[in-house]
């Protein structure tokens, strides 16, 4: 895929905040492109996320836009710096769609992310036996390339080893634990996996137990990726049947946010999630 057709959620924010600053400074698209050596088009591209903006064009675009504040300065210069370092999904690029580039660079930069699966474990999460199950459910994956799809989620699962890991938060209710997917055997893999993944830096998994009378309507699993300042920047990941959706304005993130204060209170302590998730291995393994 093209460069100038991948748009991230940083490009999306960055292209925004460029647009208020220079219709702000009354600047037509004309005159910004001429201050670059590009053409409107060029410009509308960037302003609208389908086109990367070079440290060397902020900087005039910033100057011609008469921004002086430094605050403002460094957070646009932190968003335009995605796309000068490789990521090491890179090597496999040309087999990844343009929205699952998006979930794999939004996961790596964020600082917190906090995901409520409805319901399957989360995929950060999984073992490889509980991944094939939980692909194979739905359309039917080639052998390689469901083999391939398996080892990418199970590289994501290194972020959790670094010195400085992602604060990870997830909530998943007791059915989630209890379904049964792929057999016991499966299952209680899968289950004494979440055990250790608890006990790793920064993460910290609940559970909601099924004797919770409160509902809370969320509309289905959700990830919410948070990055610290000077980016300010809250991306919340929907997934359906046929893709994903990336929602960045601010009053539909919050409405997600609140949606997981609201699971939080419901869901046990994590200790007591440990505790339950221990219990529920055992009968699998009794089984």
């Amino acid at each position: 895929m093209g460069q100038q057709a991948q748009r991230t959620a940083r490009r999306r924010r960055l292209g925004a905040e460029l647009r208020a600053l220079r219709e702000a400074a009354r600047v037509s698209p004309e005159e910004a492109a001429v201050a670059i050596h590009g053409d409107r088009s060029k410009i509308s591209r960037q302003e609208t996320g389908r086109h990367r903006v070079t440290r060397l064009e902020l900087d005039v675009l910033l100057s011609l836009y008469k921004v002086k504040d430094e605050k403002t300065r460094e957070c646009l210069v932190a968003l335009a710096a995605e796309g000068h370092k490789r990521s090491w999904w890179h090597q496999h690029g040309d087999a990844l769609s343009a929205s699952f580039k998006e979930l794999l660079t939004l996961e790596s930069e964020a600082t917190d992310v906090y995901a409520f699966q409805s319901q399957v474990v989360p995929g950060r999460l999984q073992t490889r036996a509980y991944a094939a199950t939980v692909m194979t459910g739905s359309d039917p994956l080639p052998q390689e390339e469901l083999e391939f799809y398996i080892d990418l989620r199970m590289k994501r699962q290194e972020v959790f080893q670094q010195a400085n890991p992602p604060s990870y938060q997830c909530i998943v209710p007791e059915g989630v634990l209890r379904q049964q997917i792929g057999g016991p055997a499966v299952m209680a893999e899968q289950l004494r996996r979440l055990v250790c993944f608890s006990q790793l830096t920064g993460v910290t998994i609940q559970v909601i137990p099924l004797c919770q009378s409160a509902f809370i309507c969320t509309g289905g699993s959700f990830v919410i990726y948070s990055y610290p300042r000077p980016m300010g920047l809250d991306v919340v990941q929907v997934e359906y049947l046929d893709g994903t959706l990336y929602l960045e304005e601010d009053e539909t993130v919050a409405k997600y946010q609140r949606a997981w204060g609201r699971l939080c209170a419901t869901a046990l302590p994590a200790q007591r999630s440990i505790e339950l998730i221990e219990s529920i291995t055992r009968e699998l393994e009794s089984e």
